[in-house]
């Protein structure tokens, strides 16, 4: 399990006055100041946040050291971490995307389909992105509990039961 979970990222400068424009990609959006100073995935810098209003795909938002349009276009595509221990407990059937990333996916007979590269999420629901072995394109598995009945974190394992024919 990862110590830091990605809490959100930079998309760039919004204005002229140093202020940015922040995705945020917790479940309550506007929560991701409570759990500042959130730092880079390096750990080379540190940041407070001060969400200043809300915009289309997530908010302006003041950071600290940051000042200037430069400044803020800088920062551009920086994700933005927060200590595991930072962040709310989760409910039995809840996970952070970090902790499925590398998991090993197994059909519902034990077999091995391959191994969850990303989680990406459109709108409706989550969906696992899995590579399997000598395939170069990925397969997509709904992360529903009809298509992945099981999900054990310390195993370092899922157990799908994927629509017929996906993994053909």
């Amino acid at each position: 399990m990862n110590d830091q979970i990605c809490v959100g990222a930079i998309a760039g400068a919004f204005g002229v006055q140093g202020e940015v424009r922040l995705k945020s990609f917790t479940s309550d959006p506007e929560a991701i100041a409570d759990y500042a100073p959130l730092t880079t995935e390096d750990g080379s810098q540190s940041f407070e946040i001060q969400l200043t209003r809300a915009i289309p795909q997530g908010f302006a938002a003041r950071l600290t050291g940051v000042r200037s349009k430069e400044d803020a276009d800088a920062l551009k595509g920086i994700r933005l971490f927060a200590p595991r221990d930072r962040l709310p407990s989760l409910l039995d059937d809840e996970y952070y995307h970090a902790d499925l990333i590398g998991l090993a996916v197994y059909d519902t007979g034990g077999v091995e389909l391959g191994r969850v590269r990303a989680v990406l999420n459109h709108g409706a629901s989550d969906i696992l992105e899995i590579t399997t072995p000598g395939n170069s394109a990925a397969i997509l598995l709904p992360f529903t509990l009809a298509a992945v009945p099981t999900v054990d974190i310390s195993a370092g394992r899922i157990v799908a039961d994927p629509p017929e024919g996906l993994f053909d």
